[in-house]
């Protein structure tokens, strides 16, 4: 084969070339030499798996026929016009065409991908109701709250180990609030501050007091009755109200570029915007822990709360192992303002799991930092969506780095390394493919399934009918 002057080569070099004749004369619907030139593929193959059979080379009486054969039907394609310029084009228009058709078929997969992250499954909505009904029919639930393990001592304590969640799905914070506890060293020393929205406040209530997490307080509270969280005060809530931002994410509206997952409306709710408002929703609080409700905690956190964060605001695990993860992709650097303040090739990190010290929060004006640039993108020109780029701007070089083990990303999207799962103290379900929805990928729902009582009544009746 490595000889130029091989009888191999020459065949295996023949039946590269007709092959290429061959899907040229289908596609000229010259069906009759394609027939031809394949069943001379077909002998020259014959030859091939003989020789390589036996494990000696094709000798030139064996050959000569075979190649002498094939030559000339490689010269009637020339004589057809198959030559070199020609099968480029043919197959230059063949790419193009599979190109458009691969790029028609990666949008509509997002945009069926994006619809079944954003449905809500009839099991939740089945125990979203069921806990509504049994929080207005069931007394004690409340009698329970205005208990011991509840006092507002507790929720003010700085010497306890304090968390904060901003979620409307009640299964996806008891995973968090249960998978942490479960493997915390001091449960009982343990506060939860949960948010959610008006829908889901009483169901929330109902169920973190129907239900016992090895001595964890959990505090549930609704952003509505946040009198300082009004559109004078958050730029969102003002964007909100123009009625061009309402057309573009609820009437879908836009200039057509966009891709579906920027104009999705949960970017713009307040739940998801929260988190740049945590000294506000916890005034009394010096250091928290902020955790996504699509996490599980697998490790104690304990030592969190003791990490030096040099004088930093925040502690997060950097992603910018790689190059798509810095600055750069986030944020729109044909902006003047984007290109004069902020460095594109600075690290970016993740949102989800956080160590924040809210004095050095408030010292640093963090909230006003984000109101600023917030403001400025009014317009959405220098990002699109989200809360992670007007975070790396309003955290910007205010940011600890943290062992990645604290944090271990993209089990909602894509394949992660096992020794990182086993070693990882939080694990992420970030991407659509959610550990409670159909879509989500299966072996890393086990790991989710584990902190879920499915014995439980409620979640009997709802998840296994």
């Amino acid at each position: 084969m490595l000889s130029a002057h091989s009888f191999t080569r020459q065949l295996v070099d023949q039946i590269s070339l007709a092959k290429a004749f061959v899907v040229i004369s289908k596609e000229s619907n010259n069906l009759q030499f394609a027939a031809e030139l394949s069943a001379q593929i077909r002998y020259s193959q014959v030859l091939l798996s003989r020789a390589a059979t036996r494990g000696t080379p094709l000798t030139a009486e064996e050959v000569e026929t075979a190649i002498h054969d094939m030559a000339l039907l490689l010269y009637q394609a020339q004589q057809f016009h198959y030559d070199g310029a020609t099968m480029m084009m043919k197959m230059k228009g063949q790419i193009q065409a599979l190109e458009e058709r691969m790029k028609s078929e990666t949008e509509k997969s997002t945009q069926y991908g994006q619809i079944a992250a954003e449905e809500i499954p009839k099991s939740l909505y089945c125990l979203g109701v069921s806990l509504t009904m049994e929080w207005f029919k069931n007394s004690n639930l409340h009698r329970k709250l205005s208990e011991g393990k509840h006092t507002l001592e507790k929720l003010r304590d700085n010497s306890l180990y304090h968390y904060c969640i901003f979620s409307d799905n009640i299964l996806a914070a008891s995973v968090v609030v249960n998978s942490t506890a479960i493997n915390s060293k001091h449960p009982d020393q343990i506060v939860f501050h949960l948010v959610t929205d008006e829908v889901n406040y009483p169901p929330m209530k109902a169920w973190f007091s129907m239900n016992s997490f090895r001595g964890a307080t959990v505090e549930v509270q609704k952003f509505e009755d946040f009198s300082w969280l009004n559109a004078s005060y958050v730029p969102v809530l003002k964007q909100l109200q123009n009625t061009d931002t309402q057309n573009f994410y609820f009437s879908g509206g836009g200039d057509g570029k966009t891709p579906i997952k920027f104009r999705n409306p949960k970017y713009l709710s307040m739940l998801n915007h929260l988190r740049f408002y945590i000294p506000e929703v916890f005034p009394a609080l010096q250091k928290v822990v902020f955790l996504d409700d699509d996490v599980i905690v697998q490790k104690d956190l304990t030592e969190l709360f003791t990490i030096n964060l040099n004088g930093n605001v925040m502690g997060a695990v950097e992603t910018c192992m790689e190059t798509f993860h810095r600055f750069h992709k986030y944020l729109n650097y044909s902006h003047p303002l984007i290109r004069a303040h902020f460095d594109p090739d600075a690290c970016g990190w993740a949102f989800g799991m956080n160590v924040i010290d809210l004095r050095v929060w408030r010292r640093k004006n963090v909230t006003g930092i984000y109101h600023h640039w917030q403001e400025r993108n009014a317009d959405h020109t220098l990002w699109k969506l989200g809360s992670l780029p007007p975070g790396l701007l309003a955290f910007y070089g205010l940011i600890e780095t943290l062992d990645p083990k604290w944090h271990v990303l993209g089990l909602g999207y894509t394949n992660v390394d096992l020794s990182a799962i086993r070693n990882g103290a939080v694990l992420h379900y970030n991407g659509n493919m959610k550990p409670w929805l159909k879509i989500g990928m299966e072996k890393y729902k086990v790991l989710w399934d584990k902190y879920v009582d499915y014995s439980h009544p409620l979640l009997h009746r709802c998840f296994m009918h």
